[in-house]
């Protein structure tokens, strides 16, 4: 299949690599630039554990004066592929979620009955699930840090636009609601609701999938799990009904 990639190129490039070994051609068109924003010396004193619901954060962490300081903490990581990379990066002691900011809240709360010091949030600048909020309700206060900033694309590249024109891509992967929302909003704005419609659209989770209703696509797809081992199991079951294998 021919596949419209989303993701930032940060984290795009070992999924896309993943894909074409499979077999199939993919077309980088990141939808998000990702900008990572400084973190001081001090901004973790007191803190005694981090939340990273995003790999951006701890790219963000890695690369700033708190580096020293975050590696003495404990890493409370959203998902597989943030505590993954949190260990690449030098982070040792990590507590791995299942995935999505909702879930990782009965994960923190138990942490928190043994963890002294406060927690950190690492966020960007839009989130999708506000975790001070959900955490509040169980008696656990977070303080927030901004770690990173998402700039949205402002319009498709001419090589996406003239694809999707002539009906050249078969699927679009949406890997956060907020990319799911600004593809909606660049199909519209660019009058290809119509080629857009006949794409199958894979998204990460329910709520990616909500944000491309607007469009009426034919097929929505949905990962069991919001992880890219069961993104790339989406891919495998649609690219072997498209083949009529």
């Amino acid at each position: 299949m021919r596949l419209l990639m989303t993701r930032p190129e940060a984290e795009a490039a070992a999924f896309s690599a993943q894909l074409e070994a499979l077999g199939h051609s993919v077309v980088a068109e990141p939808l998000l630039q990702m900008e990572l924003l400084p973190i001081a010396a001090d901004a973790l004193e007191g803190v005694g554990a981090l939340i990273l619901t995003s790999r951006n954060a701890a790219r963000a962490l890695a690369q700033s004066q708190a580096f020293g300081a975050a590696r003495k903490r404990r890493i409370i990581a959203v998902g597989p592929g943030t505590a993954s990379l949190a260990r690449e990066l030098g982070f040792s002691d990590i507590v791995t979620g299942p995935g999505t900011g909702a879930e990782l809240v009965p994960v923190i709360a138990a942490q928190a009955r043994s963890l002294e010091g406060a927690f950190a949030h690492l966020r960007g600048d839009v989130i999708a699930f506000d975790l001070k909020q959900a955490l509040a309700a169980h008696g656990v206060a977070v303080r927030e840090i901004s770690a990173y900033r998402s700039n949205p694309a402002r319009a498709f590249s001419p090589q996406t636009r003239a694809l999707l024109q002539n009906h050249e891509l078969d699927a679009v992967i949406l890997m956060s609601p907020r990319t799911g929302t600004i593809f909606t909003e660049l199909v519209m704005a660019s009058g290809l609701e119509a080629p857009a419609r006949d794409l199958v659209l894979l998204c990460l989770s329910p709520a990616v999938a909500a944000a491309v209703k607007p469009l009426c696509p034919k097929r929505i797809e949905v990962a069991e799990s919001p992880n890219l081992e069961a993104m790339l199991s989406v891919v495998t079951r649609v690219a072997t009904l498209w083949s009529g294998v």
